[in-house]
Formats: C-alpha cells, structure tokens, sequence
C-alpha cells in the first residue's frame, strides 16, 4: 500500500484548505489570482534576482493561515494536528502588548524548521489563543462563564486526533488514512453553519472583536489564508483597482532601494459573512458576522537579535516623526528613515552581522596561486564564498496587531489599572506539550552550518563567523 509522507500531507492540506476557503470567501481567489500576475510579471521584469528568497514554484504555492483557539487543551490539540504535517510551534507573539486594540491573545507560529521541508513546502499557521485570564480584558465574572463556554466544546474530533498522532509518529500515512485525516483537517476549520448565541457574541464582542471571535462560538474556522508575493506594493494598488476595499496601510518595513527586510503584510478588509444567529427566546434569524479577511505578504531576509534591534530602532524613529509630522505621509517618513540608518546592500547588512545568510564555496573562481583569507568578509570579498539570504520564515507581532486591528469593527474595552496575566515562551512550551523553538536559533543554526562546511572545503583550521 502506498504512502502519503508529512511534507506531502502538508502541501494537500495547504491547498485543500485554499480551495475551501476561496468558496467561502470569493475576494480570497481574487488575492491569488493577482498575486500570481504580480508575480509572473516580477519574474519576467527581473529574471534570476526575483528568484533569490526563493524559487517561484515556491512562492506561487507558499501560504500561510491563521486560526484562533480558546484553551491550552486546544493548542495542544491543534499541535498535534500541525505535528502530523510536520509543522513545529516557533516563536511567541504577545498580540495584548502589540495592539492599541483589545486584541487578548497570544500566539505562535506552526511551521517547519528543516531547510529541505521549508523549500518543499514552507506552509505555516499563525495560531493566537484567548487569555482569559488576563482582567485587563476580562471580569472575574465573564472570565468564569467564558472557560465553562470553552470547556464544553470540542474543536477537533478524536478521529482527527488519533490520525495525527500517527503520523506524527511515522511520519507518514497509508493512502486510504491520509485522504481520511485531510477531510477531517479541513473540516476542522471550515465556518460553521452553526447559529450564533447573539447575546453571548455581543457580551465578549464588547470587550473584544478577537474575543467574540474566538469564545462566542462553539468551533474554530480559518481566520484568514496568505499567499505571497513578490512585488506588495503592485498587488496593493491592482486589488484596489479591481474595487476590492484594502485597509489602509502595509504593515512593516517601508518599501524603499535596498534589500527587503523581515516581513511586509496587507490585507482586504473583513467582510461581513452572512451567520445564523440564535435570539435570546430560542429562535433564529439571519445576520451577519465581519471576522475573515484576506491577507498577503512579502517576505525579505532574516534579521539577527542585533539587525531586529535596529529594526525596532527605526520603527520608534518613524512613530516619533510621524507624530510631529502628521500631514507627511508615513510612508514618505518611514523611507527617509530607512534610507538614512538601515544598511542599502545585502553584503553591508551580513558585514555589520545584522542579517542571516548561508554561505557557499564559489565555482569557478580563477586560481591566482594564493590561498584563501582568514575572514569572512574577505573570502566574499575576493570571490572565494558567495553569500545568499536566509529569508525570513516567521511573524512580526507588531504587523499582526496591525492587521487585526486594521479589520476589527471596533477598540473594545482594557483596563490598563490592572495587572495583566503573564504569558511567555516557557508558558507556551508548557500549555502546548513541545518546546516553541527560537526563531534566531533556528536561523544561526542553519547559517554556522554552511560556515562549517565551507571552513571544511577551503581547508580552513579558523572557525568562520
């Protein structure tokens, strides 16, 4: 009997649940169809170079979800679901410290972490859960008729479960049990026809839209799916033209001259999906929920702790002359910026150590009778190492605040005289059973490994670095 492994079980869930989201949500097709021009017409204007964070099977096919769970039962639940794909929990996003908005939750990313699984598929889900135990958000009182509501629904069936867990363990499934674990997957997240308690919506709806979505039903469903593209600022202006509402900024780093950076994110805004909402004496009428939106990214390369700190840096310039400033266009302020304190080359960003990338022997580097030199920088210098960019896998939790709150329909209500609840890396690790892995671990890892090699292959006795 033949075999389906995770990276293929990843790959079909990932396009299985594209498909069923573009049912659900029409503009969703739309955001892929004009990505996949933007990006042809790149990869026509551009040739190679379009091409270097990542091939464009790659990036046609690449995508990222995003769900919200309510319980640390359910993140270990979904972890387990995202195991069976292969998929590890990296990084952790405090979203409450992130927003303006109520936004009560914390998050991590799903995703692979091996250089070969990324390049086969590199799909990842950005998965938030509520924190009720935050009273910056949540009365003693709602709190406790919040994790009853939680704790009496179940997200994903044992069936699911139990396929996972086997793949997870044998890293791959018979034929007949993947097709079974993928219906089940996807059923997992599509809308539920199942009405909506209004009041119930509209008591958490007060304190946050996020929280309304995410503890006033009885599922979960996909939240939003990202293709990516390689020119943002392009798709942004052509979905505008095709009359589809864009919220109001892209998030992250400006477009500007040199290389791309991290990670920049925009979105259409939510639109209002039609529910069935139950009333207080029993019935049922029509209404409608805004909750889903559909996003796109572009991705640019990895930053170290000391490149993210500049980032960081920047960004708190751009706050401060914005808010002196507020007739000048943020954009326009965010390039000067930019322009002025950011590195305008890859080999200035990898030579100030603010950038990861991996390192290969070059080919066919004319032979001068002398051997190679001691440093880095001077073996890609004089041609003996090429440098090519690690592109950037994960989230930034300032951008995702940004566009949740760009598609929130209102602030809701924090009580910032309260202390808020404490949630970390360590806390997560705990609730979801596995270890959430450093984002910079992962990138140092594979960058030290291709300094390894080439030490080895130029027969250096100095480690690199």
């Amino acid at each position: 009997m033949s075999t389906i492994s995770q990276w293929q079980l990843r790959a079909a869930f990932a396009a299985r649940l594209s498909q069923m989201y573009g049912q659900e949500v029409p503009a969703y097709t739309t955001l892929v169809d004009v990505s996949r021009e933007v990006n042809e017409d790149v990869l026509r204007a551009r040739g190679a170079d379009a091409e270097r964070l990542g091939s464009i099977s790659r990036v046609t096919a690449e995508r990222h979800g995003a769900i919200r769970v309510g319980t640390p039962r359910e993140l270990e639940q979904v972890a387990r679901v995202f195991a069976a794909l292969g998929m590890h929990p990296v990084g952790f996003y405090d979203l409450r410290e992130a927003a303006a908005s109520a936004v009560p939750v914390v998050s991590t990313a799903f995703r692979p972490v091996d250089g070969e699984e990324l390049a086969r598929n590199p799909f990842r889900v950005f998965t938030s859960m509520l924190t009720p135990a935050d009273p910056r958000f949540f009365t003693p009182d709602l709190r406790a008729r919040l994790e009853t509501f939680l704790a009496g629904r179940e997200l994903f069936p044992p069936e699911l479960l139990a396929l996972a867990d086997r793949a997870a363990a044998e890293r791959e499934l018979p034929q007949q049990e993947a097709e079974r674990f993928l219906r089940l997957a996807v059923q997992a997240f599509e809308l539920s026809s199942e009405p909506v308690d209004r009041a119930w919506y509209q008591e958490l709806e007060r304190v946050s839209a996020v929280a309304a979505d995410i503890g006033g039903v009885r599922s979960t469903h996909i939240n939003h799916l990202t293709p990516r593209v390689l020119d943002i600022d392009e798709l942004y202006r052509r979905m505008t033209d095709r009359g589809i509402e864009m919220i109001d900024t892209i998030q992250g780093p400006p477009a500007w001259k040199g290389p791309d950076v991290l990670l920049r994110q925009t979105s259409f805004r939510a639109l209002a999906e039609p529910r069935a909402m139950r009333l207080a004496d029993g019935s049922v009428e029509s209404g409608a929920l805004r909750v889903r939106f559909g996003e796109v990214e572009a991705r640019g390369i990895a930053l170290t702790r000391k490149g993210r700190s500049l980032y960081d840096d920047l960004l708190g310039r751009v706050d401060e002359q914005a808010s002196r400033s507020p007739a000048e266009a943020r954009g326009e302020v965010a390039r000067a910026v930019w322009e002025q304190h950011m590195p305008g080359s890859e080999e200035e960003l990898a030579a100030q150590g603010l950038a990861y990338f991996t390192y290969v022997r070059a080919e066919g580097r004319p032979r001068d009778g002398g051997g190679p030199p001691a440093g880095l920088t001077e073996l890609v210098r004089q041609g003996w190492v090429s440098a090519e960019p690690i592109v950037y896998e994960d989230f930034l939790p300032r951008s995702a605040a940004g566009i949740f709150q760009s598609n929130l329909s209102g602030e809701g209500t924090r009580d910032n005289d309260q202390e808020g609840a404490a949630y970390d890396a360590a806390w997560l690790s705990g609730a979801i059973g596995r270890d959430v892995l450093d984002p910079y671990a992962l990138y140092a890892q594979q960058q030290d490994r291709s300094l390894a090699r080439v030490a080895r292959e130029l027969g250096l006795t100095d480690a690199l670095g």
